[in-house]
């Protein structure tokens, strides 16, 4: 038996549907993401901290989760909310169905609604502020105050909330059939990265170890100091939430780094720290819009990759 569930956007949108996860509320900014699968991925991925994920493929939950799968050590979305949660979770890495996943992780979710409505809302206003409340007293009125309270991301540093306490190594790379995510001798990698964690995924660090790097991942605000003094071969600035324009100790590290010839390569966060270290300036975009595999034009010569 499930439980009532709604979502309230801070535009006075209510949606109706039923409980998957947790009991309770969760606030934060609602965004869609319109790939077809790796919803354990985008779960446990930092950079939806604050942030409450519309999957706008249908089916969600049908392969179960694992803890191979896991981005981060947590669930960092702050809700999900899916069209339709099948009975049978049918995948033979399956350890747990995705409702008692949600449940054993305190993350609230709902299912049952219709995330074409939502997502067309999302498309129109862009990213909106919103409350998930589940549970047998959820209140309409209650959720759209708390969806119009939340102060929103803009001016918000959480990669420092989500970055690790302490540096650590890492040499794990890719998962292969019948092996799982194996360890890489050091002598096969013959490159030293320092990857900043700015909310990292552990898939990027397993893909710089499939190309031969051997990684020291440091906490979001250590000292550009500390990272030259590890001589590394490169920097890595991760992918990570937030607006990188608070995380002035990042900036200030970056801007130390590339008065050396050490190669310097960001991904989302990083990339828009790495432009604000070089004298860009940043805008949020208006839509939350996330997914996988963009097709990207190369202006010059009009090829799509």
């Amino acid at each position: 038996m499930f439980s009532p569930a709604i979502l309230a956007l801070e535009d006075g949108s209510i949606f109706k549907g039923l409980a998957i996860g947790a009991e309770g509320s969760s606030v934060g900014e609602v965004v869609f993401n319109t790939a077809m699968s790796g919803y354990q991925e985008i779960l446990t991925d930092p950079s939806y901290a604050r942030q409450i994920v519309t999957l706008t493929y249908p089916h969600i939950g049908n392969t179960g989760t694992n803890t191979e799968d896991e981005e981060s050590t947590a669930i960092w979305a702050a809700g999900l909310v899916i069209r339709d949660l099948p009975l049978l979770a049918s995948n033979y890495r399956n350890e747990q169905g995705l409702q008692e996943y949600l449940v054993s992780h305190g993350i609230v979710a709902i299912a049952d609604i219709d995330t074409r409505r939502l997502t067309r809302i999302l498309r129109e206003k862009g990213a909106q502020n919103g409350c998930l409340m589940a549970g047998e007293g959820v209140d309409e009125a209650v959720a759209l105050a708390q969806a119009r309270a939340f102060a929103g991301l803009k001016g918000m540093d959480l990669a420092k909330e989500v970055t690790v306490e302490r540096s650590y190594a890492w040499t794990e790379g890719s998962w292969e059939y019948g092996v799982g995510h194996a360890e890489r001798p050091v002598a096969d990698l013959p490159w030293h990265v320092v990857a900043y964690d700015f909310g990292v995924k552990r898939n990027i660090l397993r893909m710089l170890v499939d190309r031969g790097c051997r990684l020291t991942v440091v906490p979001a605000q250590t000292p550009a100091e500390e990272v030259l003094a590890l001589r590394p071969d490169g920097v890595f600035l991760s992918n990570g939430p937030g607006d990188p324009e608070p995380c002035t100790y990042a900036i200030e590290a970056i801007k130390k780094i590339l008065d050396t010839d050490i190669p310097v390569f960001g991904i989302c966060l990083g990339h828009q720290l790495l432009g604000l270290a070089s004298g860009a300036v940043t805008m949020k975009m208006k839509f939350g819009h996330h997914g996988a595999n963009h097709p990207v034009q190369n202006l010059d010569d009009g090829s799509v990759l």
